[in-house]
């Protein structure tokens, strides 16, 4: 990383510089920006106790890198100063969750996958951001990241003031709940830190046995081999026979220890015309879904982090919920005509779901 040159660095009014920071940011769109520390001694601890019970499953990216994770001077050298960056995600015109996960014929789609990929948004917007203070200190050395590298993001977060990490795991801030995305800047320029965000969960834990599988195992604790945005999203093979009945209509992720947060009720809709439902998927049919042939996922999928999961995936994971579904003659139909799906892992959750049907005509 390139230092700016000594001169201005010296001349820089660096509170002034933060205050522009973030009124840039909120022109760029983000809801709130903070500034850390970055050191994360406690959160390396917890981070590294939490990989040694294998609670990261197949996510081997995740042991990755050694202390770079949580050690930002190693991960980029120079770094000195992290700005964090929060934008909100829930869109306002989306179906009601509540009532979707109600609806086995529905899929559930988590409401941050309902409209555009954030990745590349995200991305884009945090250079300009870095782009802007280029234009007002001259050049310096920084990073943006947004899950593109091992980053701490969420202890970075509340460092940075923009909330506490919850007993689910995702954080919250006490006036916009926790829908919304992480970003973030290293940079080697100094920066005035934020006051870190202190605990506010108190004793609640509405989110423990809201979990559909179990996954928070214990407060501040997630097993993610049992978390159901694991199973549907990062999980590549088939998926554990004790979690499908589990996991109900839910195609893509969860939402529901964050459903059940009383902090969400302050959360804010997204003004992100980028972030509104597309193609109906914030209360699609199952069956309309599962017809959809390989050209129509890669088409509507296009843009959305739904396509990242690739379209055996997405038959498998519908498979699991039309197993779930109330019967109907319509839903056997779609199944048998899966049954014989060249993919070996997409035959066999379409013959698991056939079989919760038969055991069910067999009850009734």
């Amino acid at each position: 990383m390139t230092n700016p040159a000594s001169a201005t660095a010296a001349s820089l009014d660096r509170p002034a510089l933060l205050a522009d920071i973030k009124r840039w940011g909120t022109e760029l769109g983000f809801a709130r920006l903070g500034v850390g520390a970055i050191d994360l001694p406690l959160d390396e601890a917890r981070f590294l106790d939490w990989l040694e019970a294998g609670f990261n499953g197949e996510m081997q990216f995740m042991a990755r890198h050694g202390a770079k994770r949580s050690r930002p001077r190693e991960l980029l050298p120079g770094t000195v100063s992290c700005i964090s960056a929060r934008m909100d995600y829930w869109p306002q015109e989306a179906a009601d969750a509540a009532a979707t996960l109600a609806d086995g014929s529905a899929a559930y789609v988590s409401r941050y996958a309902l409209g555009r990929d954030y990745h590349k948004l995200l991305r884009a917007r945090l250079q300009k951001l870095c782009d802007r203070i280029a234009g007002a200190v001259g050049r310096f050395g920084h990073r943006v990241f947004t899950d593109s590298a091992p980053v701490l993001e969420k202890a970075l977060a509340r460092n940075a003031g923009l909330g506490w990490i919850g007993k689910h795991t995702n954080l919250i801030d006490s006036h916009a709940g926790s829908y919304f995305f992480l970003g973030e800047i290293y940079l080697d320029l100094a920066l005035p830190a934020d006051a870190p965000s202190s605990a506010h969960c108190g004793t609640c834990s509405a989110c423990l046995p809201a979990c559909p599988t179990g996954a928070i195992v214990a407060p501040y604790r997630l097993d993610a081999r049992r978390c159901i945005s694991y199973l549907t999203i990062e999980l590549k093979g088939a998926i554990p026979t004790e979690f499908r009945r589990a996991i109900g209509n839910r195609i893509y992720g969860c939402d529901d220890c964050q459903l059940v947060c009383p902090w969400n009720k302050f959360a804010r809709p997204t003004p992100e015309k980028d972030f509104s439902v597309r193609h109906g998927l914030d209360h699609a049919r199952l069956l309309d879904l599962f017809r959809w042939s390989e050209a129509d996922f890669l088409d509507k999928t296009s843009g959305s982090a739904i396509r990242r999961i690739g379209y055996e995936r997405w038959l498998r994971n519908l498979a699991v919920a039309l197993g779930n579904a109330p019967t109907s003659p319509e839903l056997i139909a779609a199944l048998l005509e899966r049954a014989d799906h060249p993919s070996e892992l997409v035959r066999e959750h379409v013959h698991w779901a056939l079989a919760q049907h038969r055991k069910g005509a067999a009850a009734g």
